[in-house]
């Protein structure tokens, strides 16, 4: 899945939690934790696995539910340690939301459900043989590209971008959280 993909989703989950337990939008801390939580575990993967080799893949170590939920533990607790609760939810619910978002694309794709990164290592991950990342991301640029001409992906880029404008709305309805607000002109007011 790629990236704005997953902050999308992200986004309307936390943004609909916060609605349902809070009664309130989305605040700027939340907004910035739930976008890093929902690249967190490509951020890690990706370049352990990619560029550095450590790892067998771009979705292993941070895609692993043995990984995940102990993090997503610690992160909580510390948020309540340091008493900054919704900003660590916010992560948690990002993080969590990546992970069967990255199990369900390949079925939107017309493939078979991927989830044996859901257990890595005690699942192993099937033979990555990318060793130039550069190439590595342009051919899945061009395999995305080649879907987007069927009409399958004509279908999906329908819903891709409902998704995105989705989010977008809301993100502009909430007061565009995570952003510097905008200094008031001191001009038009009248005294």
């Amino acid at each position: 899945m790629w990236p704005w993909e997953h902050l999308a989703i992200g986004y309307l989950a936390y943004a609909a939690l916060s609605r349902v337990v809070w009664h309130e939008p989305t605040t700027g801390p939340a907004a910035i934790a739930v976008a890093f939580g929902t690249q967190f575990p490509d951020l890690v993967d990706k370049p352990l696995g990619w560029w550095l080799g450590v790892l067998p893949g771009g979705t292993t170590l941070a895609h692993s539910l043995l990984t995940a939920v102990p993090l997503s533990l610690a992160v909580l607790v510390t948020g309540i340690v340091l008493e900054r609760e919704r900003p660590a939810l916010a992560f948690v619910v990002g993080y969590l939301s990546h992970l069967p978002a990255d199990v369900l694309y390949p079925v939107v794709l017309g493939r078979d459900p991927k989830t044996w990164f859901l257990f890595w290592p005690l699942h192993p991950a099937p033979s990555d043989d990318s060793t130039d990342v550069l190439l590595h991301v342009v051919e899945l640029a061009e395999q995305f590209a080649a879907f987007l001409a069927s009409p399958l992906g004509a279908l999906y880029l329908l819903g891709e971008l409902s998704l995105l404008a989705a989010a977008a709305w809301l993100w502009q309805r909430d007061g565009r959280p995570g952003l510097p607000r905008a200094p008031r002109d001191r001009s038009a007011v009248k005294r």
